[in-house]
C-alpha cells in the first residue's frame, strides 16, 4: 500500500511508504484500544464506591417482629449518599413482595431473568435512568428462612466523573504519543537514510570508474542484501569486457585478413596501369584482380559470420529445424561447384521428419554451420579422373542415446592428428595443403555447435588409406 505516488518508483520512498503506513493505520487503532482500557480502568475506582454503598443500604435492610420487611436510614446517612458535586446518585430499597420502600421510585429494575445468586451479593449494570447513562449496583437479600421473596438494594450513579476520569486517562496516554509520533518518523527517516547509505556509496564507486575500467566490483564491501546484485553487475562487466575483447579481436582480424587481397588488388592494378603493358598482361592483371576481390569478399562474409555467431544470435527466435532438409538445401547450394571440381557430393542417413532429426535452433546459423563443413570438404578434396573425390553428408540418429549425429565425410588429404585441435581456431590453415583460405570456417562450425548444445571432433575418415581423409562429426546433446 502506497501513500504518496510518484512517477518514478523510489526504492527510499518505497521503504519509507511501507514502514510509515502501517505506523499512520495503527495509531487510530491504539487511539480505540486506549479508550477501551481507560473506559474500564475508569470503571473500577466508582464501581468499588457503589459495592460499598449498596452493601451499607443493605445492613439496614431488616425483618421486623410482623415479618415484614423494614428499612430504617439515617438522615444524615441519606444526605451523605446524595452529596455529589458531580454526579446524581439514585437509590431504591424493595420488600420482598417488590413493594417499595424508600427512594426513587423509577429506577429500573434488574432483568427478569437473571441469576439473583446469593444474598448480598452485589452485582453491576448500565442503565438508563431519566434519559442519563447510569451505572447501577444491587444486591437481593434473602430475609426469611426459605429465601423466596429476597428484597432488592439499589444504588445508580450518572457516569460524568468516569467520562471525566477516561478523558484523563486518554489525554496522559495520547499526548506524549502525538510528541513521541513526528520523533518516531523522523527516527525512521535517519534510520532508512543510514540503511540505504550503501547504495549511495556502490553508486559513487561505480560513477568515479574510469570507462574503461571493467575490473570487477568489490561484493565484500556492501551488505549481505546488496551482494546479489553487484555479483550480478560483476557477471555483466565480465560479459561486456568478453565482448570487448571479441569486437577488439574481430576488428584486428579482419584488417590483418584484408590486407593481403586488398595490397594484391593495388599491386595488380598498379602493374595494369604501366605504360607499354600487353593485352596478355592486362588480361594477367585483371585476372588477379578479380581474384583478389573473391578472396576478400569471401574472408568479409566468413569474418561476419563468426561475428553473428560469436554474438549468440540471441535475438531471433529459436525454433524446431529439421537438420535433414537444412542439410538437403546446402548439398544442392554446394552442389554446381563440386560437379565444377568432379567430386561425388551426396548423402546418406534418416528421411526427412523422421522423429529425433530435429533440434531446436537457429536455422540461419545451423545452416551455416552445415554449409562451412560442406564447402570445406569440397575445397579441400583434390578429384581427378583417376582418383575422383567424394564428399559424403549423413544426417543420424542414435539407436540407444537418441542422440542426432551429423557428419561430413571427404577422400580428402585429411588433417593429422596434431593438427586437429588447432584447425578450430581462428586463422589456423593446416600447412601443406597449397588451397586458398581464410582459416574462419571451422571456429564458425564451432562456436555455432556449442551454442546448440552440440560438440564437434574430426577423425580420419579412411585410417588405413592414403590419403586417410577427414570426418567432422556433430553430436547435438539437446534436441527436440
Amino acid at each position: 500500500m502506497r501513500i504518496f505516488k510518484r512517477e518514478q518508483r523510489s526504492l527510499f520512498g518505497e521503504i519509507l511508504d511501507w514502514m510509515l503506513t502501517p505506523l499512520l493505520l495503527l495509531w487510530p487503532i491504539s487511539l480505540a484500544l486506549t479508550w477501551l482500557v481507560a473506559q474500564g480502568l475508569a470503571n473500577k475506582p466508582f464501581d468499588r464506591a457503589l459495592v460499598y454503598n449498596v452493601q451499607a443500604l443493605a445492613q439496614q435492610v431488616k425483618l421486623g417482629p410482623d415479618k415484614r420487611v423494614q428499612f430504617n436510614l439515617p438522615q444524615p446517612a441519606s444526605e451523605l449518599l446524595r452529596a455529589d458535586e458531580t454526579d446524581l446518585v439514585y437509590y431504591q430499597v424493595r420488600g420482598g413482595h417488590q413493594e417499595h420502600l424508600s427512594g426513587e421510585r423509577d429506577l429500573p429494575l434488574p432483568p427478569v431473568d437473571q441469576d439473583k445468586g446469593s444474598s448480598y451479593e452485589v452485582h453491576i449494570r448500565d442503565d438508563e435512568m431519566r434519559g442519563f447513562e447510569v451505572r447501577v449496583a444491587y444486591t437481593w437479600i434473602r430475609l426469611d428462612a426459605e429465601g423466596k421473596h429476597p428484597a432488592l438494594v439499589q444504588v445508580a450513579e450518572t457516569r460524568e466523573k468516569r467520562s471525566v476520569l477516561a478523558a484523563e486517562i486518554i489525554k496522559g496516554v495520547m499526548l506524549p504519543q502525538f510528541a513521541l509520533l513526528p520523533l518516531a518518523v523522523l527516527l525512521v527517516w535517519l534510520a532508512l537514510v543510514r540503511g540505504i547509505k550503501p547504495l549511495s556509496e556502490l553508486e559513487e564507486r561505480i560513477r568515479a570508474r574510469k570507462p574503461d575500467d571493467l575490473s570487477p566490483l568489490d561484493d565484500k564491501a556492501v551488505p549481505m542484501e546488496v551482494a546479489p546484485l553487484v555479483v550480478s553487475v560483476n557477471d555483466l562487466l565480465e560479459r561486456l569486457k568478453d565482448s570487448i575483447v571479441t569486437q577488439k579481436r574481430f576488428l584486428a582480424d579482419a584488417a590483418h585478413q584484408l590486407k593481403t587481397p586488398l595490397a594484391g588488388l593495388r599491386m595488380q592494378a598498379d602493374l595494369a596501369q604501366r605504360s607499354g603493358s600487353s593485352e596478355d598482361e592486362l588480361k594477367k592483371s585483371l585476372k588477379q584482380i578479380g581474384r583478389a576481390s573473391v578472396q576478400a569478399t569471401h574472408t568479409v562474409n566468413q569474418l561476419l559470420s563468426l561475428a553473428r555467431a560469436e554474438g549468440g544470435g540471441t535475438h531471433v527466435a529459436q525454433q524446431s529445424c529439421d537438420m535433414v532438409l537444412l542439410a538437403s538445401e546446402v548439398i544442392q547450394d554446394c552442389l554446381p561447384r563440386a560437379m565444377d571440381k568432379g567430386l561425388d557430393l551426396g548423402y546418406e542417413g534418416v528421411d526427412a521428419g523422421t522423429p529425433g532429426a530435429q533440434v531446436q535452433g537457429n536455422p540461419t546459423l545451423l545452416k551455416e554451420m552445415l554449409r562451412n563443413l560442406v564447402e570445406n570438404a569440397v575445397h579441400y578434396t583434390p578429384s581427378t579422373p583417376e582418383h575422383p573425390g567424394v564428399v559424403t553428408v549423413r544426417v543420424l540418429v542414435d539407436p540407444y542415446s537418441k542422440a542426432l549425429v551429423m557428419q561430413v565425410e571427404d577422400n580428402g588429404p585429411g588433417i593429422p592428428l596434431a593438427e586437429r585441435d588447432l584447425v578450430f581456431q581462428p586463422f589456423y590453415r593446416a600447412l601443406g595443403t597449397n588451397v586458398d583460405g581464410s582459416g574462419l570456417g571451422l571456429p564458425i562450425v564451432k562456436e555455432i555447435a556449442q551454442q546448440h548444445g552440440a560438440s564437434v571432433t574430426v577423425d580420419a575418415a579412411h585410417p588405413s588409406h592414403t590419403p586417410p581423409g577427414a570426418c567432422f562429426t556433430l553430436r547435438f546433446n539437446a534436441f527436440a
